[in-house]
C-alpha cells in the first residue's frame, strides 16, 4: 500500500496554542514511516509548514503522489501533543483541498485520541487513531477490516465503531529515523535556544516517550503516558545522521528528558549542542555538570507553582523546597547557557512571593516567566476534576473555560485567542 503521511499546513492566528510555531520535525510521522516500510508498505512524509507549502499546495504534491491511505496529524508534531492547537481547522483545510484524491483518510494525534466522534465528525476523515499510532497504522494498513485493528474509531454506513481505548507503542525497539537531507538543509529553526548562537541546521529527536509522574495539567492521559526509554545506541544511530546531514542542535522531545548518564557519557565531545525539558528536582549537581559537558545549552525546567501547597495540588510529588529549587536552577545556570523556570498560575502563589522569586532567579541570569492560568485539556486530569469524562463538546467546553478566566495574554502570545467555534468555522468544520 502507498500511504502518504501529512503534516498540515498550520496557521495559528487568534489561536491559544502555547507551542513554538517555527517548523519541527513530525517525529510521529518519521516513526510511522519507518515500522510502515518494514512492514513492506511504501510511504512518503509531507510537511506544510516545513516546505513552505498552503493548504492548496501541499493537497497538489499528495495528489501527485497517489496515495492508497492519507494520514494527518491534528498536532504540529509529537513535542507538541500535550498542548495541541485545540481547533482543527488547518488539517480540515488539507482534507477539503484533497478531496477524496487521497484515498483511505486517518487522522492521528490528541483530538481523534480523547474525542474520537467529534473528531471524526469535523475532519471528515475515514478513521482516527486512538492514543500512539505508529504500530496502530500498521495495522490498519494490513486490515481487510478495520474492527479487528485496535483503537481507532471508524465510521460503518451510518455507525461509528469505536474498538478500544487509546493504546501505547511498544516504542523501546523503535529504529532510528530517517529524514529528507532538503529537510534537514532548510530546517534552522533551534527549538527553546536563546543566549547563545544558533549555527547550522536544528533537529529533534526523541529518546524517551511519556512520563513517570502525573502533573494535574498535563493532558497525557490518552497518549504518551507511560515512560519508556528507547536503547541509548539507536539513538546515537539517529543523532549520527542527523550530524553527518548537518544538524548543529538537537532538541530532546523527551515529555520529560532524565538523567541518563549513558547517554549523556556518548554525548561529550560530539561537538553538538541540545536542549531539553526536564524536572530540576530530578537532577543532582554532578549530573547537572555532565549535562553541560554533553553539549546542552538550554534547560526547560517545570517548577509550575512556589508554594509547596500550590506544588501538591498540581499533583507534583516534589521532594524540594521553593528555596532549593532556586538555587538548584541557578547552579544548572552555572553549566548551561540558558535555564528557564515555568510557571502557572495558582491560588496558593501570591504576586508578591512571585515577582521576589522571579527577580532572584533573573539576577541569576535564569528566567522564570510570569505565571499564566491553566489551559485545562481535555486528557489531563484538570479536566476530569473540573467537568468529568470528556465528551464530544470537551474541546468547546475547555475553551470557554479558559478564555472566561483570561485578562492577559501569556509571554508567548500576541494577540487576543478566538472562540472555538469561530476558528474551526473558517474551515467548515460541523
Amino acid at each position: 500500500m502507498r500511504i502518504a503521511l501529512v503534516n498540515p499546513a498550520w496557521r495559528f492566528e487568534n489561536s491559544i496554542y502555547f507551542g513554538c510555531r517555527a517548523p519541527h520535525l513530525p517525529i510521529e510521522l518519521g516513526a510511522s514511516q519507518v515500522l510502515l516500510e518494514r512492514a513492506g508498505h511504501e510511504a512518503r512524509m509531507f510537511d506544510g509548514l516545513l516546505d513552505g507549502m498552503n493548504a492548496a499546495e501541499l493537497a497538489a504534491a499528495v495528489r501527485a503522489y497517489g496515495p492508497d491511505m492519507t494520514v494527518v496529524t491534528t498536532a504540529p508534531t509529537y513535542l507538541f501533543w500535550r498542548c495541541a492547537p485545540p481547533e482543527l481547522r488547518a488539517p480540515r483545510e488539507f482534507l477539503d483541498a484533497l478531496g477524496r484524491d487521497g484515498g483511505q483518510t486517518i487522522a492521528i494525534g490528541p483530538h481523534g485520541s480523547v474525542t474520537p466522534v467529534a473528531a471524526l465528525r469535523k475532519l471528515g476523515v475515514d478513521a482516527v487513531v486512538r492514543g500512539e499510532c505508529e504500530e496502530t497504522l500498521v495495522q490498519m494498513a494490513g486490515a481487510a477490516d478495520w474492527r479487528t485493528t485496535r483503537s481507532i474509531a471508524f465510521r460503518k454506513g451510518d455507525e461509528t465503531i469505536v474498538t478500544g481505548p487509546p493504546a501505547a507503542t511498544r516504542f523501546i525497539d523503535l529504529p532510528a529515523l530517517r529524514w529528507p537531507d532538503e529537510w534537514i538543509a532548510r530546517h534552522d529553526h533551534h527549538h527553546h535556544r536563546f543566549g547563545s548562537e544558533c549555527v547550522g541546521p536544528g533537529a529533534e529527536v526523541e529518546a524517551s516517550r511519556g512520563c513517570p509522574y502525573s502533573c494535574s495539567f498535563c493532558a497525557k492521559l490518552d497518549y504518551r503516558d507511560k515512560y519508556r526509554k528507547r536503547d541509548v545506541g539507536v539513538v546515537l544511530e539517529e543523532i549520527d545522521a542527523l550530524q553527518r546531514q548537518g544538524a548543529r542542535y538537537i532538541y530532546f522531545i523527551d515529555e520529560i528528558f532524565l538523567p541518563q548518564k549513558p547517554l549523556l557519557e556518548a554525548l561529550v565531545g560530539r561537538g553538538l549542542a541540545f536542549g531539553i525539558q526536564t524536572r530540576i528536582d530530578l537532577w543532582k549537581p554532578d549530573m547537572l555538570d555532565l549535562l553541560g559537558e554533553a553539549g546542552c545549552v538550554s534547560i526547560e525546567a517545570g517548577v509550575e507553582s512556589l508554594t509547596e501547597e500550590g506544588r501538591a495540588s498540581l499533583d507534583k510529588l516534589c521532594r524540594m523546597t521553593t528555596d532549593e529549587l532556586a538555587e538548584r536552577l541557578i547552579h544548572a545556570r552555572k553549566r548551561v547557557p540558558f535555564v528557564q523556570a515555568n510557571l502557572i498560575k495558582t491560588a496558593q502563589d501570591e504576586q508578591a512571593l512571585v515577582d521576589d522569586w522571579r527577580a532572584r532567579l533573573h539576577r541569576a541570569g535564569v528566567w522564570a516567566n510570569d505565571p499564566v492560568p491553566l489551559y485545562p485539556y481535555p486528557s489531563s486530569p484538570d479536566y476530569h476534576r473540573l467537568f468529568g469524562a470528556p465528551d464530544d463538546m470537551a474541546w468547546e467546553r475547555a475553551h470557554e473555560h479558559y478564555l472566561a478566566q483570561f485578562d492577559t495574554l501569556s509571554d508567548i502570545q500576541d494577540e487576543r485567542p478566538a472562540p472555538l467555534r469561530e476558528l474551526e468555522a473558517a474551515c467548515n468544520c460541523r
